[in-house]
């Protein structure tokens, strides 16, 4: 379980990095102010082709939850996260798409029945300061309508992720993820050519720019990110999306030689910190390692005499070894019911051979216990 999970939780990281490259990639290679045109070779091209090559289309109600599904994780979010960046600060935009995790967990609470962790509410909480630090920006002017469009674009997609972790598709997440992408990419078609008309000619690097964020960030990822969000909870999927701006950060210092100071440095800790300690695989690995400590201190001895190490073991209640051990010794579980430790357990059964050796009676043992 603690190998799959942290597997997962890899190939997920996979799209927060692709995404982090966007910034970079759009800069140097695609022409300028043509988002939402962006946008649309992003999603359309890749999905037409891999619904052409699985040949597999929706059917029933994959229909319109396809669509929905299409509109709310590409088309909506691409055109307001693409709006938001325009209108605001790098810093701000960061800052507050952010917050995504948070929302993602509210949301997924009520509809896809997924209780949010502490660890991971407060690993977002963490990791939003982070970003903050990591990409904050002094003296910049806030735009009512870029701040709505950021607030839309978290939304939208908080919506959206929180579906796909309830429905479960009736397909493989390669194929499903295709039908979002056309949906997503339909949707962008008539307002990119609405908004900034027919498409210029593109040179080499706008067509290899195009080819990467279509084929690398968005299928590609994508498919990673929606296998994520199923086997990891749509939480601590989205909490593993804020590697999205260390990568873009790291690649700004790297390539384009930007300013990486000391506030930077904190904020990338911060980021990863909140990732790594919200992250189930993380507490399995914590778990794990502790249990082997605890085995290895223990020993495989019971008092005395040689025995079996207790380390790994899992609670068990009393009543079913005939024990009355006392309440030091034991924690209340969920149901209201006694459960003694494994230690205590086999101290006590420790104790009862040494008293039954010594004549006394096993149900004056009791005493013994504490």
């Amino acid at each position: 379980m603690e190998a799959n999970s942290v597997r997962t939780a890899l190939l997920t990281s996979v799209a927060p990095v692709a995404w982090g490259s966007t910034y970079l990639v759009t800069e140097t290679l695609l022409p300028p102010d043509r988002p939402l045109l962006a946008g649309l070779l992003r999603a359309l091209p890749v999905g037409l082709v891999i619904v052409g090559v699985r040949r597999q289309l929706p059917a029933g109600v994959w229909w319109w939850r396809s669509a929905l599904l299409g509109v709310l994780n590409i088309g909506a979010f691409f055109a307001l996260l693409f709006m938001a960046a325009y209108r605001l600060p790098g810093g701000l935009a960061a800052t507050l798409t952010a917050l995504s995790p948070l929302v993602v967990m509210a949301l997924a609470w009520p509809v896809a029945g997924e209780r949010p962790r502490p660890s991971a509410v407060v690993g977002s909480i963490v990791g939003v300061a982070g970003v903050a630090l990591l990409v904050a920006q002094a003296g910049f002017a806030v735009d009512p309508l870029g701040i709505v469009a950021a607030v839309g674009a978290v939304a939208v997609s908080a919506i959206g992720f929180v579906l796909v972790r309830r429905w479960t598709p009736p397909t493989d997440l390669l194929t499903f993820t295709a039908w979002q992408l056309v949906a997503g990419g339909l949707t962008l078609l008539p307002l990119a050519l609405a908004v900034e008309g027919a498409p210029p000619a593109l040179d080499l690097r706008a067509v290899l720019g195009f080819g990467y964020l279509g084929v690398v960030g968005t299928g590609l990822a994508y498919v990673a990110w929606f296998t994520g969000v199923r086997r990891l909870g749509a939480g601590p999927a989205a909490l593993l999306g804020l590697v999205n701006p260390v990568v873009g950060t790291i690649l700004g210092v790297v390539i384009a030689h930007e300013v990486f100071g000391g506030a930077q440095l904190l904020g990338l800790s911060l980021v990863l910190g909140g990732v790594v300690a919200g992250q189930p695989a993380a507490r399995e690995a914590l778990v794990a390692v502790s249990r082997r400590r605890s085995a290895d201190d223990d020993g495989d001895r019971v008092g005395d005499l040689p025995g079996v190490g207790v380390g790994d073991a899992e609670l068990v209640r009393p009543g079913a070894t005939g024990l009355d051990v006392g309440g030091e010794r034991v924690a209340r579980d969920r149901g209201g019911d006694w459960e003694a430790g494994p230690r205590a357990v086999l101290e006590a059964l420790d104790l009862e051979d040494r008293a039954v050796a010594a004549g006394v009676a096993t149900g004056q043992v009791d005493a013994l216990h504490r």
